[in-house]
């Protein structure tokens, strides 16, 4: 069966990022389309998958990661505004049973990603 998931890394702490506003959108031609909003729990992962089972499907979608609210409710020392305040990671899904893990690394300056397992 089929999932995607995800997890946020806070790495100017060296901890999981709790409290990070997330939402995943499907890519329709030149538009998208909402699928879900949510957020990270305390150990910086979504309480179920974002996808799983019959909602998941195949396409292009994007994952927007509101990072800039979180670093600022840490009182974290950032511009006004933050350099980095949403970040948007694009990827497709192609194996229809397929786990695809796609999570974020980040600070205020800098973030990375991967398909991970």
């Amino acid at each position: 069966m089929g999932r995607l998931s995800t997890h946020v890394l806070d790495t100017v702490n060296g901890k999981p990022a709790g409290g990070v506003a997330i939402e995943l959108f499907a890519i329709e031609g030149e538009g998208r389309r909402s699928v879900l909003r949510t957020a990270t729990n305390a150990d910086g992962r979504t309480d179920a998958p974002l996808m799983v089972g019959e909602t998941f499907r195949t396409g292009s979608y994007e994952l927007v990661f509101e990072i800039g609210a979180y670093f600022k409710a840490l009182g974290t020392v950032m511009a006004d505004p933050p350099f980095l305040d949403i970040v948007p990671i694009r990827f497709t899904i192609a194996e229809p049973d397929g786990h695809y893990h796609v999570p974020l690394l980040a600070s205020p300056w800098s973030y990375s990603t991967y398909r991970g397992s």
